[in-house]
């Protein structure tokens, strides 16, 4: 029987991953090197360190790791600066529905993300309230394609992964989850997340109840 939902943030609960874009952009044009939306696509669920690594492979860089921490570091704090403007408006249609319902019907949640800026999204987004456990960046450390940071999220529960749906929209959370041993919800075009147990185009549409008739031997 399912008895908790873990949820990836951006892209899930909220759309941050303009803001991601713009704060690699801009640090990629200061650095005189190359990064457009095809790149920037590799990123998605992908950790901020590994994220740099792809960008710098991208244009053959010759950078040192320190160079590249200080880079990802500095990434970040555009990042964060820009989280200034995000509110509860800020929800993905249908995910603040969802979050309220499960509350309602008595489902435990957290948050597998593997942003360490998690939580201040959720503070403007005024949706800490809607989770059990933050699973996040600082939680674990094994990014995602590796479970770890659902099989954080389901243990800090008290429920085993088969006790758990995922929603995830990123190719390497799905796998994840899978590796994990999860049931998984893929949020995005099938490309992507088609691999996920049942797969929606839109959080609007990956409802409670549609959910619960794809799984209905598990409710």
């Amino acid at each position: 029987m399912i008895k908790g939902f873990i949820f990836d943030l951006d892209g899930v609960i909220t759309d941050t991953a303009e803001l991601h874009y713009l704060a690699w952009k801009k640090l990629s044009n200061d650095m005189g090197w190359a990064f457009d939306r095809e790149v920037n696509e590799k990123l998605r669920g992908v950790s901020r360190m590994d994220s740099i690594h792809i960008i710098k492979d991208h244009n053959d860089a010759q950078v040192s790791e320190t160079k590249l921490v200080e880079l990802a570091t500095l990434k970040n704090n555009i990042y964060v600066d820009s989280l200034d403007q995000m509110s509860p408006k800020d929800y993905l249609s249908g995910a603040q529905e969802l979050l309220t319902l499960l509350r309602q019907e008595g489902f435990k949640v957290a948050l597998g993300s593997a942003s360490k800026n998690s939580t201040k999204v959720l503070a403007q987004l005024e949706a800490t309230k809607f989770f059990d456990v933050i699973g996040d960046g600082n939680s674990v450390s094994k990014s995602k394609p590796a479970p770890d940071i659902f099989l954080f999220g389901a243990k800090k529960l008290d429920l085993q992964p088969s006790e758990c749906i995922v929603y995830e929209d990123a190719e390497a959370g799905v796998d994840a989850a899978k590796a994990g041993g999860f049931y998984t919800v893929g949020i995005g075009p099938k490309e992507r997340v088609g691999h996920a147990d049942v797969c929606f185009d839109t959080m609007k549409e990956a409802t409670l109840f549609a959910v619960k008739a794809h799984f209905k031997d598990l409710f």
